[in-house]
């Protein structure tokens, strides 16, 4: 399994300014939303030819529905608006470590997953939160079938190992 530790992981992006004074509005995917302003410290890429620049979060408050942000040194409404659709990330080590038995969604994205029976269902894709438990979304690209498995540990997810890069699990490969 490749190394993630140096790898951006993205928390949101900059929707658009608010007010006059260098504040932009933020679109977070952290959960919840107000996590993004646990960083001090945001990596921010304007576009896909850009670069990550490091930027100082100087303040974020929740204001109504949205989120909103001062970076340090952006003082005026026309320097925001250069950060209009910028990506917001931060690097790996920055997150806080998890548990044992605890994992980022980040590191599941990518592991193979095998069933009891050393059935190959595919990589996992992505994951969607259903409200019940979390789900598993696993493509076999040798199959183009798509498995979705609940996330339901020591029942459906029998052993993570993120060393090894696979997810065992007790499912049905048909279902």
């Amino acid at each position: 399994m490749s190394d993630r530790s140096d790898s951006h992981l993205i928390l949101g992006r900059i929707s658009s300014v608010f007010g006059i004074k260098g504040w932009v509005k933020v679109v977070s995917h952290t959960q919840p939303r107000e996590n993004i302003f646990s960083y001090p410290l945001w990596y921010v890429k304007k576009d896909k030819n850009s670069q990550w620049q490091e930027v100082s979060l100087e303040s974020g408050k929740p204001h109504g529905k949205t989120l909103i942000a001062k970076l340090k040194s952006v003082d005026r409404r026309e320097e925001a608006e250069t950060w209009i659709g910028a990506e917001i990330a931060i690097t790996r080590d920055m997150l806080p470590k998890t548990e044992s038995d605890d994992y980022y969604w980040v590191d599941l994205i990518g592991l193979k997953v095998i069933g009891q029976n050393g059935e190959d269902f595919g990589q996992v894709n992505r994951l969607m939160e259903t409200g019940s438990n979390d789900v598993l979304i696993v493509k076999n690209e040798k199959t183009r079938q798509e498995h979705l498995i609940p996330w339901i540990p020591d029942q459906v997810i029998l052993d993570v190992d993120l060393d090894a890069g696979t997810i065992s699990v007790d499912w049905d490969i048909d279902f």
